[in-house]
Order: C-alpha cells, then structure tokens, then sequence
C-alpha cells in the first residue's frame, strides 16, 4: 500500500501543479486505491480549481437568472436565506492525459433552496405530505436528493449521461470518479456554527442584529439589558454567589456548572462510564483571543446568539450576559412561534450529513457509498472557521465502528466576500432610514436539476397557495416531501428488474417508508454508531409519523 500512496502523492502533485503523469503512474494508482475516488479529487475538493467566490457567484447567478419572482422576499421589508449544491467535475481521465498544462473544471448548480421557517410539532402529520424544515440548507439538501434520484434512473436506465457508475456489487452503484458536491450557505448554518466571537471595536461599532433568528442569521445580544427579568436575576445571583449547579442526568452522571468569571465560563460534563468526558465551554478562539489580547489582537467581548434551543433534556445555555450566554458543542432544536418544533439545527444536520452522507437512508439501497459533499462555502456574513469546524466536523470526528464505506470526511471549510442579495444584512443595509420592521418570508422556493417540474415554491409546509380545504390532496404537496420523494423512489424500484437489485430489496416484502429505511442496513447501523457515540441527544421523529405509503 505505500506503493500505491506513493503513486497517489506524485498524481495530486502533478494535478495540482499542471505537471504530466504517465499511464504508468496512473495505472498503478487506480490498482492500488480500487474503490477509492482517486485521480483529481483530493485537487477538486482542496478548492485549487475553484474558488469560495466562484461557487458564491455561480449560485447567485443561479438564484437571479433561474427562480422565479414568486417565493422571493419583498426587498422593502423581507429577507431570506440561500443554500445549493454545486457539481464540480474536472476534465476526464483521459483529458488530463493528453493536456495536462490545460486542466478544466465545470461547476454547475445541481439543486438549491431559500427558506428560513420550520412547522411546530403540533403541525406534523402522518401522512408525509407536508415539509417539517424549510430552512434553505434543508430544502437544498431534499433538492439535492431528488437530483440524485433521477440521476440513479439514469444509471439504471444504462443512460451514460448519468453521475453513477456501477459499483462492484449486484445493484449497487458510485460516484463517478472525477465529480464533487460542493454545498453553499448564504448564511453561518444555525446552531452550534452560528456561535461566534465578537471583538471589542465590533461591540462597539456594530448595530445589535434583531429579528427572527430562525434562519441561523447569528443575533447580537450583547449588554444585560437585553435579557428578561428571570435571566437578570439568575445572572445576578451566579455573579456575586459563583454558585455551583449540578444537574442529574438520567445514568446517574451530573453535569457540573462552575462560572469562574462573567467573561469565560466553562461547563463540565462527568460521568462514570465516560472515558472521554465532553466540555461544553467557551471556544477556543475566544479564550485565546482574550490571553492575546496584549499582543494587539482585539478583545473578545461577546458572542453572537443562534436561535436555536438545546434539545430538551440535556445540557442547557447558561445564559450568562456576554461570553457565558452559549454553551458550545451542544445539539439545538430550531425554534418555533410559540410550538417547539422537532426540526434539529442546520449545524446538526451538516455534522450527521459529514458522516452518513446526502443521500439518505432510500438512496443507501443503490450506493456502494455515501454521497459526501466535499466542501462548504459560506457567503459574506458573521463567520468563526472554528466555529464551523467544531460544529460540522469535530463532534463527530471521533466516531469508530462505522459500517464500511462510511467515513466521518474532512470537509473543506471555506468563506466567500460576496454577499447574497436578499439576506438580512443586505436589506437592512438598504432599508437603513425605513421604518418598516423587516421579516423572513415566509416562503421557501425548491429547484432540482430534473426534466419534470423542477421548481417548488411552498409557504407552512404545503405548495403556496394551497387553501385549508386543498390540504391532504396531490396538488397540495411539495415535490421534496417526504411521501413524494418516497414515490419517486418506488418508481425507480419497480423500474428495475428483480435480478438487479441489490440484495437489500431483492424479493422483500416492504410496505411503507418506515420499511425501506429500515430495510436499508447499513445506513441505519452507521446512525445507530453515530447517536451512540456523538449525537445522543438527537430528537428523532415517532414512528407514527413514518408509516404512510
């Protein structure tokens, strides 16, 4: 194998710097790294090809040239949120060969999203017809998987055109080798991503950010003032007393809270059976920024605050003013008006997405292995790399045991200069001398690279437009829900001849949507490990809400 590592050393090394490499040389690789998407990826997900301002660009076009007016934020007084999947695929093999001082690379948007709602629980229905998240990371990432349904009908049909190609088992299919997905946020991911430092001349300088927090716009809170009367008490109390709070857990653990102070707190997490005790406490960036500070580097002051709430039952905020508000680290529910909802945070999606894929646990029947994004490109908005590394790749970095083929990925973290047209920051920037209070629309517009109706735009879960009495029909539902991705997928089952599916659904007696995830082994063994190991407290949905047709 050091042979073969060898060999994938000097092929990244001529991608990148435009030298020639042999046959030979190529040969051996493709030998040694079987099932391995070698050749030019490391290059085209190390971003030496494109650039953070291409894909921003690419997808603004994208949003400018091809969404409609309908499901756009008014500019005078609504904002939104933006989110994509872009392909990047180098030139062939071949190519590469042939000209290797001209290598070319086509980047183009293959699904996206805007969005910034989600439905309280009490909304939820049975039947799968409506969309619980329409935040645009979660509309683009459903976008995305409806791209990737009809690009496995493709490579079943034995279309060429497909981004699959068989695998080595009976069924099963991967990724061409020289494709990427890179995913784009308009805007930090809500949640733990969004938890981000402030610096003194910033707290100073900068206008406290109000509003719906619910798209993951990071908000400023910064003074006491700004907390209710029950926090300034508590506050209050914790600064003149530094009083010691223990909280049970329910195996017999406590979680320990010691404020040392009202500028860096730190939250301790014991347990018996715990070899690895978590810490839930200020980042890093931070508390080094702070040690630094002699050295002329600005004093972190603050934080910016994510709407998002701790899952109930675990470990809370201690909502300290300043940087003891947030602890870090921890998995949050996105908020409701007034109906808590059961829709994790973006941030915690992206962290599951980085072990188990896009895909989801349908796709997982046809694919040898996941589909992994290969880096994230935030826009122009208030961002921490630490912050988004530890949010989407350090809580899960750890995991061992995994199923083979699935892998937690050292996803490229990457931000943009430019800024989305319709974001809060933007509007308020025009909207500086107007009165009107600006909201988030309460739309959220779906767009998929497929021939048939690749556009949705849908308001409370449902198609805009859809009356009370219309709820429950067909033409009520959104292309990307679940009942409807799940159709689709059925369609692409029964397309298929029972000798050519993989083992999973060959001669299965599979009824409902509950039974084809779980009949999907592997995936459902991978989050199974993922849950046990980082993401305990993830709130899953009741069966009941899983056993439609």
């Amino acid at each position: 194998m050091s042979l073969g590592l060898g060999y994938w050393n000097l092929v990244q090394e001529s991608v990148t710097q435009n030298k020639a490499v042999g046959f030979e040389e190529v040969g051996a690789v493709n030998q040694c790294c079987d099932g391995i998407q070698f050749c030019l990826e490391p290059a085209l997900a190390s971003g030496a090809m494109w650039s953070a301002d291409e894909i921003a660009e690419l997808c603004y076009l994208h949003y400018r040239t091809r969404l409609p007016k309908q499901g756009k934020p008014d500019p005078d007084r609504e904002w939104t949120s933006l989110a994509a999947v872009v392909k990047v695929e180098s030139s062939t093999q071949r190519e590469v060969l042939a000209s290797p001082g001209n290598l070319q690379v086509t980047k183009e948007v293959v699904a996206m999203g805007t969005g910034t709602k989600c439905i309280g629980q009490n909304k939820m229905r049975k039947t799968g017809d409506i969309l619980n998240d329409s935040h645009a990371e979660i509309v683009a990432k459903r976008s995305f998987q409806r791209y990737l349904l009809h690009q496995m009908w493709l490579a079943a049909s034995h279309q060429q055109c497909s981004i699959f190609i068989p695998g080595t088992e009976t069924g099963k299919w991967k990724l061409k080798p020289n494709t990427i997905f890179v995913f784009f946020s308009s805007h930090t991911p809500c949640g733990d991503a969004s938890i981000i430092p402030i610096s003194e001349p910033e707290n100073q300088l900068s206008k406290p950010v109000t509003g719906d927090d619910a798209a993951g716009q990071s908000e400023r809170r910064s003074n006491h003032d700004h907390l209710g009367p029950e926090d300034k008490r508590k506050s209050e109390k914790t600064a003149s007393n530094h009083i010691i709070k223990r909280m049970k857990t329910d195996d017999d653990g406590y979680f320990s809270v010691i404020p040392e102070d009202l500028t860096v707190q730190q939250v301790s997490v014991k347990r018996e059976d715990d070899t690895n005790p978590k810490s839930c406490e200020c980042s890093a960036d931070m508390q080094t920024a702070n040690k630094e500070t002699g050295l002329g580097r600005p004093k972190v002051v603050d934080v910016y605050r994510t709407g998002a709430k701790c899952v109930p039952g675990e470990l809370g905020d201690a909502r300290i003013p300043g940087l003891g508000y947030h602890c870090v680290g921890l998995l949050r529910v996105k908020p409701g008006r007034g109906d808590r909802t059961c829709s994790m945070s973006c941030s915690d999606k992206l962290a599951r997405w980085n072990v188990l894929g896009c895909q989801g646990a349908l796709l997982m029947h046809f694919l040898q292995y996941p589909v992994y994004l290969s880096a994230i490109v935030v826009g122009k908005c208030p961002y921490s790399q630490e912050a988004m590394r530890r949010a989407i790749v350090e809580r899960c970095q750890h995991i061992s045991f995994l199923p083979d083929g699935f892998v937690p990925q050292e996803v490229k973290l990457l931000q943009s200069d430019l800024r989305f047209e319709h974001s809060r920051q933007a509007i308020q920037e025009v909207q500086t001398n107007s009165k009107t209070k600006l909201v988030p629309c309460s739309a959220a517009i779906s767009w998929s690279a497929v021939p048939e109706q690749p556009l949705d735009v849908t308001s409370d879960g449902f198609r805009q437009g859809t009356t009370k009495k219309r709820i429950g029909s067909h033409q009520s539902r959104s292309k990307i829900c679940k009942v409807e991705l799940f159709h689709t997928f059925q369609k692409l089952v029964t397309s298929i001849s029972q000798e050519d599916l993989p083992d999973t659904l060959r001669m299965k007696t599979l009824e409902t949507y509950w039974d084809y995830k779980e009949a999907a082994l592997n995936y459902q063994e991978a989050w199974k490990v993922l849950r046990s190991q980082a993401l305990l407290g993830w709130v899953k949905n009741a069966t009941e809400y899983l056993h439609f047709t």
